[in-house]
């Protein structure tokens, strides 16, 4: 492990992920022949359905149990496409809760967010969701990060 050491904390880094770091700000420098200081920031997600089916096809043949947002800039967003289907016989509100963040910190400076909160789904059909993660410009002290998502559907 290589020891890092900041204003905030000291945080544990393994050598692949310091590598990296140095990678993107050697090839940074060399493209825009300044020093410029960027900070990769690795991650993950669990995706929980309740009530309601997650799949990574719009046929619902691939159930989603997990989303990998990639590498990620502060001040940067990314989305994930996710398909919900409503596999009861009534229909359902769909909502979105996130939980569970390590380190907790990430909370404070990460937003998940979905176009179908309150979404009405009747039974039997399947609407695309955009999910979008922000990450704060301030973020500091994280370089990789991990939260459940869980999308329910109640009557």
């Amino acid at each position: 492990m290589i020891y890092i050491v900041n204003n905030m904390a000291m945080q544990k880094v393994t050598i692949g992920a310091a590598l990296a770091v140095v990678a993107v700000m050697v090839v940074t420098m060399s493209a825009l022949g300044a020093l410029m200081v960027s900070r990769t920031i690795s991650n993950s997600g669990n995706v929980r359905a309740v009530g309601v089916g997650v799949y990574s096809d719009s046929g619902c043949t691939v159930a989603l149990s997990s989303i990998n947002w990639g590498a990620l800039d502060p001040g940067g967003s990314t989305t994930s496409t996710v398909y919900v289907k409503n596999e009861g016989n009534v229909a359902v509100t769909l909502s979105m809760t996130v939980g569970n963040w390590n380190p907790t910190s990430a909370s404070s400076y990460l937003t998940l967010t979905w176009n179908r909160q309150s979404y009405v789904l009747t039974a039997g059909v399947v609407v695309q969701a955009t999910l979008t993660l922000a990450v704060s410009s301030s973020i500091s002290g994280i370089t990789s990060f991990s939260f459940d998502i869980t999308i329910a559907g109640t009557q």
